[in-house]
């Protein structure tokens, strides 16, 4: 007993941490970074039942079945949903199989309950977005309402006493009518297949088990149904986020070549003049941009060597000063959202350039928001753009 117990235990921490250890992100062959979203999610399912009764032929248990749910994908793997399972449970009595009293009856239910929901795939082989067949196990609990028992207590008001041995009279020993309320609990698999980002069909299979007397007998044990169902399962928002790539850095300007410094004129003879100073060598500007990628301040390692060219221009050029300018894309995203992100654009560019070892006090920032777009091409107005000179 004690060895099963500690089976038990391991078994749900394991559980336990594979929300936590599965992957969120996933990149394919060409180097596009996906990142999972958190999202809701609604299904419709139908299908039959077969409820565990000791009595009756199996095919004579069997009733519809439907069931509706909603719930939310808190990870990869980790989900919690909301269902509401319901329509017919049926129950058997006989007679020893004799056919003088035997007969099948049902009754009517709703069993709404809370599951929590474990993607065994991706817990195992790690997150894909567009992965084709999921296999999610789940355990839950909650309340199965029944009413309706009328045919049962038919069946049992109809026996002749006169003939009905003790058997008879007591297999239905425990009947019921108006509504009875139960606490159920339910464990399954659910199989996923699939059609597109939002919507996929699902093949579910569930045991549900609650106290004696479901179907109107006591037998020691507790009574159990169980549903085969199938269905539509569809996501509700954004599953996944679609990283695009940084644009390739483009190549690096050419310095500009040094003037050649003008000789200074021979004094005139006999009356020595001074020599005429040199004329001053103009600086050629220099204009770096810093692209960015969709809803980040990141600089990639690509960018990094812009920055890198214009804080040693600075170094080069002591009278030179720097301007950041940050701006964001109008194709995403609304005026809140752009002004803050084009705002943290420029910030992070001027902490780059002092990490370089330019001095705040040579640096000026700004942002524009998308309310400016500086390029015609959308995607590249993800950018801060550095002027020096």
């Amino acid at each position: 007993m004690k060895k099963h117990k500690s089976l038990i235990i391991a078994a749900l921490l394991l559980t336990a941490s594979m929300p936590l250890a599965a992957q969120t992100t996933w990149t394919d062959a060409d180097g596009t970074e996906y990142e999972f979203n958190r999202h809701w999610f609604a299904g419709a399912y139908g299908g039959v039942q077969y409820t565990h009764d000791g009595d009756g032929k199996f095919s004579d248990l069997l009733s519809p079945n439907v069931q509706i749910m909603g719930g939310y994908q808190m990870s990869p793997v980790f989900s919690l949903r909301l269902q509401v399972n319901s329509w017919q449970s049926k129950g058997g009595w006989d007679e020893y199989g004799s056919e003088k009293y035997s007969n099948t009856y049902k009754f009517n239910y709703i069993a709404p309950g809370v599951d929590f929901a474990f993607n065994l795939t991706n817990a195992i082989c790690g997150w894909k977005p567009q992965r084709l067949f999921n296999v999610t196990a789940f355990f839950g609990a909650g309340a199965n309402i029944a009413w309706d028992n009328d045919e049962a207590n038919k069946i049992y008001n109809n026996i002749n006493i006169g003939d009905a041995n003790s058997y008879v009279l007591g297999s239905l020993n425990d009947l019921w009518d108006g509504t009875k309320v139960r606490v159920f609990g339910r464990v399954g698999v659910d199989l996923d297949f699939r059609i597109t980002d939002a919507i996929s069909v699902g093949i579910e299979g569930n045991a549900n088990v609650t106290r004696d007397r479901y179907n109107s007998k006591e037998k020691g044990n507790p009574d159990w149904y169980f549903d085969l169902l199938a269905g539509l399962k569809i996501n509700l928002g954004k599953t996944y986020t679609k990283k695009e790539k940084a644009a390739p850095a483009p190549p690096p300007a050419p310095k500009p070549a040094p003037r050649e410094q003008p000789k200074p004129a021979p004094a005139p003879k006999p009356t020595p003049k001074a020599e005429p100073k040199p004329a001053p060598v103009k600086v050629q500007p220099m204009r770096r941009d810093i692209f960015f990628s969709i809803n980040t301040s990141t600089i990639t390692a690509s960018e990094q060597q812009k920055i890198d060219e214009v804080a040693k221009y600075m170094k080069e050029n002591p009278g030179a000063k720097v301007t950041v300018t940050g701006y964001s894309d109008a194709g995403t995203g609304n005026d809140k959202i752009n002004n803050k992100l084009a705002a943290k654009r420029a910030t992070t560019t001027v902490e780059a350039l002092k990490a370089g070892g330019v001095d705040q006090s040579r640096i000026s920032s700004s942002s524009k928001g998308s309310s400016e777009q500086p390029f015609a091409e959308n995607d590249k107005n993800r950018v801060a753009i550095v002027i020096a000179e």
